[in-house]
């Protein structure tokens, strides 16, 4: 019933190499934000130099306008795209700690499941009850923690379905209203 050093010795190995495989993907995942907020920065601080340079070329409010509209549509985009690369960092790390997490606790549940074996086989006669009702509760809290992983993978796909009809209708509302105001500007010209 007691571990034994060498059994001691195995669970700390395993904990010290999850602890591991998680850092390394936080880490994984902060690299890729750090790239990604970086080239984003970068091709923000590009286009506004060459925005701005464009715009100080109108030669009239109706051009300077139009410019401006029509530089609004890609800085949406860019927008879009960036949270949308946010959101895969996030998942892609959620996903994985997520996996481990799962394998940890299948894990804990053989050596659960194996120590309770071997306490049943040393038990005095007549604690098969007991015995029992103590696998049943592990196997209640493991139908619980399955339904929860589920339920919590479900809300995962409706948030990113949300995320990206959220993005396409931000996209499409800015491309209508680029399309919108050059006629906009066309008509309080002419009146």
């Amino acid at each position: 019933m007691f571990a034994t050093p060498e059994q001691v010795a195995a669970t700390n190995k395993a904990n010290v190499e999850t602890m591991l495989t998680l850092a390394n993907a936080a880490f994984a995942s902060v690299e890729r934000l750090a790239a990604l907020n970086l080239n984003t920065a970068r091709s923000f601080m590009e286009d506004g130099v060459t925005n701005t340079k464009a715009l100080m070329g109108a030669k009239d409010v109706q051009e300077f306008v139009s410019l401006q509209t029509a530089m609004a549509q890609p800085a949406v985009e860019k927008v879009v795209a960036y949270a949308r690369s946010v959101y895969e960092i996030a998942t892609q790390n959620q996903d994985e700690v997520s996996k481990l997490m799962e394998g940890q606790m299948a894990e804990v549940n053989k050596g659960v499941a194996a120590a309770l074996d071997k306490a049943a086989k040393s038990a005095p006669a007549g604690s098969d009850v007991a015995v029992a009702a103590v696998k049943s509760a592990i196997a209640a809290a493991n139908s619980a923690y399955d339904s929860m992983s589920k339920a919590a993978k479900q809300v995962a796909e409706i948030a990113e379905a949300n995320v990206a009809a959220a993005t396409n209708a931000t996209v499409k509302a800015v491309g209508t209203a680029q399309k919108a105001a050059p006629k906009t500007t066309a008509a309080k010209k002419a009146a």
